[in-house]
């Protein structure tokens, strides 16, 4: 079996465990999550202004 794919299975494995155990605590992570993707693509859109400026 090839590497990658049990990496993937492990990471869903976990995923889903950790959402079934404690799922405040799983919701907490995905939204700083997103919270940093969104504040990532601020910075990108606004360095790309400037730049364009």
């Amino acid at each position: 079996m090839d590497v990658k794919k049990v990496l993937l299975y492990c990471a869903v494995v976990f995923v889903l465990y950790t959402i079934i155990t404690s799922p405040v605590e799983a919701a907490g992570m995905v939204q700083t999550g997103f919270e940093g993707i969104s504040s990532a693509a601020k910075g990108i859109g606004q360095f790309m202004t400037e730049l364009v400026r």
